[in-house]
């Protein structure tokens, strides 16, 4: 009952800040604090009593919701889900903690908070399609407030923005649902990855494009991504650190857990598309980067770029290239995670974020130049830190398959080196700009939000294994089961 206890914490916690007085902030910070905090230890017993040597699902629970249509409450973990529930459960922990810096209207933020991370996990160890369906749809309402409300500059047009491109692909998505269930008469993920690979292969096509555009809107892929940077640098801090270390997980997710498993036929042919589409994906966004002068804008194309080596890597159908997906997209929820988090730091205290702006920083705030330069590096791929390994793995297991591809997207790396060496540059080093000469560090709370992300960056860069062990042998069974 542990995945049952993971999704019914932070939605009592949800009703219990809504039943709190709104005049009771502390106890409602302490609330949210106390209950993602137990979700987190959740999550990590959780992976902690994983066993990842085994293909089947773990933890599985399956109760009858709508009988009538077939529809299970049915959910449970393998080596695709295990990391991105053991990244939400953290992520959702630490952007609490940043959430502290929220002043006005806290029971709603708090509310919709929890109710976001019910939404997050939920998606993750579903194995039924329709309840799939239902926790992604549940992200998208509390997202749009959290923007729209507690955002900043174009908030409301960003929000909209955001929840329309998400609607429109979720429809389109549902419309593959609906054919899905019709030709198959189930929605449990198990049972129609053996009923899709009979499947037409006409019919695949058009499920997976359907079922495509849903995803990579999410990714978000080129040219769906237009909302992701606008909805970045209106969102509030702790609302960007999960729209980029797990809400872009969601649709790369789904091709691992929907697309692939149920339409393999459908997979090899789409292949040469996602590969150009994660090159365009790498190279667009790393030089789009280069051109931003306002910091957050600038890690929200990055991570525009760092995506495309997910697409590149899936595209591969390769232990290595699936490995370094996988693992790419627990790593960019980690670096870029703590990115956003260091540019909240640094709002907070100039309320600016025009690079411009900045300068000799490094003598005035150490504790902050270390974790910039740590995050700064992993960032654009240094070895030694978490962000080379997923890229790395990505690009070797591809280059056997798409050679030309592989080559063009080494140019997004170029560009990642350019960027973020010219962001540390312009905010660290150099004289020291005197409206910031008495700028105060770091405090407690904000080095406990990000310290345990600058652990793990330099854990898996130097010991990767920590966490490619958790998911190899759900990637080599996915793989055999594409590849028949």
């Amino acid at each position: 009952m542990i995945l049952s206890a993971l999704l019914l914490l932070p939605f009592l916690g949800f009703i219990g800040v809504l039943l709190m007085p709104k005049t009771s902030v502390r106890s409602i910070r302490r609330i949210a604090t106390v209950i993602t905090g137990l979700t987190l230890i959740l999550g990590v017993s959780l992976a902690a009593t994983f066993q990842p040597h085994l293909t089947t699902i773990q933890f599985e629970e399956r109760l009858a919701w709508i009988p009538q249509l077939g529809v299970f409450y049915h959910v449970g973990v393998d080596g695709l889900s295990i990391t991105m529930v053991l990244l939400t459960t953290l992520l959702a922990f630490l952007a609490c903690l940043a959430s502290w810096s929220i002043m006005e209207r806290q029971k709603e933020y708090f509310a919709l908070y929890l109710l976001l991370e019910v939404g997050m996990l939920g998606t993750f160890v579903a194995l039924d399609l329709f309840l799939f369906y239902v926790f992604w749809e549940v992200v998208l309402v509390p997202m749009y407030f959290l923007i729209g409300i507690w955002g900043g500059g174009r908030r409301e047009y960003s929000a909209f923005k955001f929840f329309v491109y998400t609607l429109a692909g979720s429809l389109v998505m549902l419309l593959g649902i609906l054919t899905l269930y019709f030709q198959a008469h189930t929605f449990d993920l198990t049972m129609l990855a053996v009923v899709g690979p009979s499947l037409d292969l006409r019919l695949q096509q058009f499920l997976f494009l359907a079922f495509f555009l849903g995803f990579a809107i999410k990714v978000p892929v080129f040219p769906f991504h237009t909302w992701l940077p606008d909805a970045h640098v209106d969102a509030p801090t702790p609302v960007s650190v999960l729209l980029a270390g797990v809400l872009l997980k969601m649709g790369s997710y789904g091709f691992l857990r929907i697309s692939y498993p149920l339409f393999p036929h459908a997979a090899q042919w789409f292949a040469p598309a996602m590969a150009t589409l994660g090159v365009i994906n790498i190279v667009y966004g790393g030089f789009v980067a280069m051109a931003q002068t306002d910091f957050k804008r600038l890690v929200a194309y990055s991570s525009v770029s760092h995506m495309g080596f997910v697409l590149l890597g899936l595209s591969s159908l390769t232990p290595e290239g699936m490995n370094g997906a996988l693992l790419q997209m627990f790593t960019h929820g980690t670096i870029t995670g703590g990115m956003f988090l260091l540019v909240g730091v640094l709002y907070d205290r100039t309320h600016t974020r025009q690079l411009d702006a900045f300068g000799g920083l490094g003598a005035v705030v150490p504790r902050y130049t270390a974790c910039l330069y740590v995050f700064g590096l992993a960032s654009l791929g240094l070895p030694g830190l978490s962000g080379f390994v997923g890229e790395f793995l990505s690009l070797a297991g591809t280059f056997g398959v798409w050679p030309w591809q592989t080559a063009v997207s080494v140019l997004g790396i170029v560009a990642a080196a350019a960027y973020m060496l010219t962001v540390l540059q312009r905010v660290l080093l150099g004289p020291v700009n005197p409206r910031w000469a008495h700028m105060p560090d770091m405090t407690v709370r904000e080095l406990i939000s990000v310290v345990p992300l600058f652990v793990l960056v330099v854990l898996v860069g130097v010991y990767p294994l920590f966490v490619l062990s958790l998911q190899d042998a759900g990637i080599h069974a996915l793989i055999r089961h594409v590849l028949g």
